[in-house]
């Protein structure tokens, strides 16, 4: 029963170390291969517009896709309302964090009215 034991520990160990690994590798790789190289700026410019672009297709997903992938124009009106009070205190503000906080406030306020 011991040995048995001991056995688990090391399997368990063993998985640990290996999914420590395929974290580590994924995120080690692109800092070993970029740091000696020089990224061309079209590169930098292209990659500024990354992070508008995938949070626009959360945002676009989130509120005219259906849970079964069905596009949907009115199925969630508390999502629309809530975007469009978001668009408005980001557009005042400038703030992501303040336009987050309103967002997800609209949302629980108009799902409990909807």
């Amino acid at each position: 029963m011991e040995q048995l034991l001991s056995n688990k520990i090391v399997y368990h160990i063993i998985v640990i170390i290996l999914a420590a690994l395929a974290a580590f590798i994924p995120r080690y790789l692109p800092v070993l291969f970029f740091s000696t190289r020089k990224i061309p700026e079209w590169f930098n410019e292209w990659m500024k517009y990354v992070p508008v672009s995938l949070f626009a297709t959360l945002v676009v997903k989130g509120i005219f896709l259906t849970g079964s992938y069905h596009f949907t124009l009115f199925g969630y009106p508390e999502r629309i309302i809530a975007a469009v009070i978001v668009i408005v205190i980001a557009y005042f503000t400038r703030s992501m964090s303040i336009s987050v906080i309103a967002g997800l406030v609209a949302v629980w306020l108009l799902s409990l009215a909807f």
